[in-house]
């Protein structure tokens, strides 16, 4: 016997002890805003994406001055169903409604850290 059985026993509850502290810590990453807001523009794609974790990534052109260079607001959603509606307002004028999570160890939950809530859809 290489190792006695106490040895063993510790070496289970640390794995146990780390294993729950970073599924704790990745809880805390995706249910506790660093920030919130909301951006406007013209939804330009949405794209379901991933070879593993497949998340719906989307791009959004805000709206810029005439003349100025547009600037894209890259996201992620997690809900079908907003990602549903954002289907439908492609090319549309939109508000989306977004939360920034920091820290996310993997793409996994997503390619960004905004992860887009909400959308209006807003009259020309």
């Amino acid at each position: 016997m290489l190792f006695p059985k106490s040895f063993k026993s510790a070496a289970l509850v640390l794995v146990v002890v780390i294993l729950a502290a970073f599924a704790g810590y990745i809880w805390v990453a995706l249910h506790w805003s660093y920030s919130e807001g909301e951006r406007g523009g013209y939804m330009q794609k949405l794209s379901h994406k991933g070879w593993i974790c497949k998340t719906w990534e989307g791009e959004l052109s805000l709206v810029a001055l005439p003349g100025a260079a547009p600037e894209k607001f890259i996201f992620t959603v997690r809900d079908e169903a907003v990602a549903e509606q954002i289907n439908r307002a492609v090319g549309q004028r939109v508000a989306l409604t977004y939360e920034q999570h920091k820290g996310l160890p993997t793409t996994c939950f997503g390619d960004t850290e905004y992860f887009v809530t909400g959308i209006k859809v807003l009259q020309p």
